[in-house]
């Protein structure tokens, strides 16, 4: 049984007015799950109750499908009729028989073989596909969108989100809005300016498309018409010249929600990019619409209100988590929500309508903000910021909530949080920096920054149940792990989420308590769905540990190794008990190779070093600590024992087939030092060097 905790004591935000959750209120998914929440409230929520607190004991795996060749699984399954939907690494598309495990159809979309230079940008995951009349629809991470037929596979239409030239690329599903296909992108880190664009679902026909920063005044500001005096009222928040000093930011790369009563679209945009508002926006200003929830005309895509979470964002705290619809009461009176549990720490209440800030708590350790203040809504900073010098803040870059699935129940008016707790040390880039071997900082965008770990539930996770109500947490079950999967809730009074460490457990949706847990075998990031098929209630999950992993390092490093333990699709029911092949264990241990024939000069090492650290961290692990995924440990690979291979993987592109990009901008000096700063290292490892710690992943 994991621990479960009842907090007494949280301070949050005083607020005059009294709310009651309407619990029981209708919402959620039915017999089908729609949309990567569900349905369009995106409540992660399901009213399926076959299995519930009484019958999870009998929960047991019904049929499971091993996926070669997939790395980081982050998709939530869409089920349809019988047919299971879902995307793997390299935005690539699977139907499933939703009874058997059997696969009806798969499509690659070849994304290395366009704009191969975005495979750079971001490393390869994918959250999903979108469904609607009988066509599946897929955004690719080279910036195209892809129209299926849902029972062949066949390409329908394809159109071409983004230019040539353009920093942007697409991780996250599409949303379908009356007829319309919804897309929008990342980018922001590399200063690409966001939007979100809207196609005809048969045709593949831009209908309209929305930035969320402005563009050049003298060119209108490079919008439609329609977009002109939302895009004016934006430009007065930046400071001069903002726009030939690159995109902005404010991408559109995850979460966004349809209101069918009112006709609105709610999207959450990215960060500033830079980050560095010394370099983006001099002169100051809060720099609409970045770190920023925005209502839209489902119709027109025109602007009806904003609410802008983290004013002039300084550090990265996005607000492209989940946007939960859901109807509360305030004073007597039933209330239309937006609900957010934000990057930046706090947990948002927001009345839909009119974009008013209800009320917001902290969700957990924050220090870069006392409190928001709901008269202004904004809120009222206690750290400093980094122009002066260095500061240390909660919660890090990562945020307390990043992209993981939350799950709002009406039945027990809760919220289900899978919160991070991590530090983070920041600093202009003109400053000076501590210097430390160990722990050198990342470089992004006229900033420092590294990791912070104080306390005992720093670099850690958490599952919180949070009242948005009374803003406060009603239970809390600590990970060990940092980076766990999203969660889903259920009318059987469940929630479910997967561990870094490797177990899919159910929880008491009103105590905490851990009622059932099966091990996968290998971490889990993606959240799961259910849905009912022949009368009888399903639960599916995509086991694939990774993403931004190997940037964290050590805290994130359980064990898990690329291409060891298999990537695979579960599907559990009542009283089934499938088989499968057991998983090869965790293994701490790097198996290091060496050629004791290799020369290494400590000139060529020390140029390596940075070199690695600015291109191939996000994928291999900074200061070559690989958690194996999303891809190798490069002191175990074969191919980085020799030079030949090395020059020809790396420069020439031998493996872009596999995703691994090409660097042919690099010289042979600089392929060369980053191969001889790996192979240095892999020979400390075998003579016995000190290891670097590793993360601790398996709960209690």
């Amino acid at each position: 049984m994991s621990r479960s905790t009842e907090f007494s004591a949280v301070v949050i935000t005083a607020i005059s007015l009294t709310f009651v959750a309407l619990a029981g209120q209708a919402g959620g998914a039915d017999a089908n799950w729609y949309s990567p929440g569900g349905t369009h409230d995106e409540s992660n929520f399901s009213g399926l109750d076959q299995v519930n607190t009484s019958t999870v004991s009998r929960l047991g795996l019904a049929w499971s499908l091993d996926l070669p060749g997939e790395v980081s699984l982050e998709a939530t399954p869409l089920e349809i009729d019988g047919t299971l939907y879902f995307t793997g690494s390299g935005s690539n598309v699977y139907a499933v028989d939703a009874r058997s495990g059997k696969i009806r159809w798969t499509y690659d979309p070849e994304t290395w073989k366009f704009r191969a230079e975005s495979m750079k940008l971001v490393w390869a995951v994918h959250r999903g596909v979108a469904y609607s009349h009988g066509k599946v629809f897929v955004g690719t991470r080279d910036g195209r969108l892809i129209a299926l037929d849902a029972k062949s596979g066949a390409v329908i239409w394809v159109a071409k989100t983004v230019a040539d030239d353009s920093q942007k690329t697409i991780t996250g599903s599409p949303w379908i809005v009356k007829g319309k296909v919804i897309i929008g992108n990342g980018g922001a880190d590399f200063s690409a300016r966001g939007d979100v664009t809207a196609y005809d679902e048969n045709t593949g026909k831009l209908i309209w498309r929305f930035y969320t920063v402005p563009g050049d005044p003298a060119k209108r500001y490079e919008v439609a018409p329609s977009e002109y005096g939302a895009m004016k009222m934006a430009a007065k928040t930046w400071g001069q010249d903002w726009w030939k000093r690159g995109g902005g930011g404010g991408t559109v790369w995850d979460n966004m929600t349809f209101d069918p009563e009112l006709n609105r679209l709610y999207i959450g945009t990215g960060n500033g990019g830079p980050w560095n508002p010394r370099l983006r926006s001099p002169g100051g200003g809060d720099n609409l619409f970045l770190a920023s929830i925005v209502a839209l005309d489902a119709d027109t895509g025109k602007y009806i209100w904003h609410y802008q979470t983290t004013p002039n964002d300084i550090w990265d705290f996005d607000a492209t988590q989940d946007l939960v619809l859901a109807n509360l009461t305030v004073d007597g009176k039933p209330r239309k929500v937006l609900m957010q549990a934000n990057k930046n720490g706090f947990f948002y209440v927001i009345d839909r309508l009119s974009g008013k800030l209800l009320s917001a708590g902290k969700v957990g350790k924050v220090t870069w903000a006392d409190h928001i203040d709901l008269q202004t809504g904004r809120p009222v900073e206690s750290s400093g910021r980094y122009e002066q010098g260095l500061v240390k803040v909660w919660p890090s870059a990562l945020g307390s909530h990043n992209w993981q699935n939350m799950s709002f129940s009406p039945r027990t008016g809760l919220v289900y949080i899978p919160y991070i707790q991590l530090g983070m040390k920041i600093s202009d880039d003109q400053l000076p920096w501590p210097e430390s071997k160990d722990n050198p900082p990342f470089q992004q965008g006229g900033a420092r920054t590294s990791l912070l770990v104080e306390d005992s539930e720093d670099g850690k996770g958490a599952l919180i149940a949070w009242d948005p109500v009374a803003q406060r947490a009603r239970w809390k079950v600590q990970h060990a792990a940092l980076w766990n999967g999203g969660v889903m809730s259920t009318a059987g009074s469940l929630v479910f989420q997967g561990t870094a460490g490797g177990d899919f457990s159910a929880y008491d949706a009103a105590t905490g308590v851990r009622l059932w847990s099966f091990s996968a075998g290998l971490g889990i990031i993606a959240s799961p769905s259910t849905y009912a098929v022949d009368g009888k209630q399903y639960i599916a999950l995509l086991v694939g540990y990774g993403g931004p992993v190997a940037a964290l390092s050590h805290l994130t490093n359980c064990g898990w190794k690329f291409g060891v333990q298999p990537r695979r699709l579960l599907v559990f029911a009542l009283d089934r008990h499938a088989s499968m092949a057991p998983s090869p264990p965790a293994d701490f241990s790097v198996h290091a190779l060496d050629d004791p024939d290799l020369e290494i000069d400590p000139k060529r090492v020390e140029a390596g070093m940075p070199i690695y650290q600015n291109n191939c961290t996000y994928c291999h692990g900074r200061l070559l600590v690989s958690p194996g995924t999303p891809a190798p440990d490069l002191r175990e690979s074969t191919i980085a024992l020799k030079w030949d291979s090395f020059r020809a993987t790396v420069k020439d592109g031998a493996l872009l087939s596999q995703l691994m990009p090409k660097f042919d901008a690099f010289s042979d000096d600089d392929v060369r030092n980053i191969f001889l700063y790996i192979r240095s290292d892999a020979r400390e490892v075998l003579k016995g060097g000190q290891p670097r710690p590793t993360g601790q992943c398996t709960d209690p």
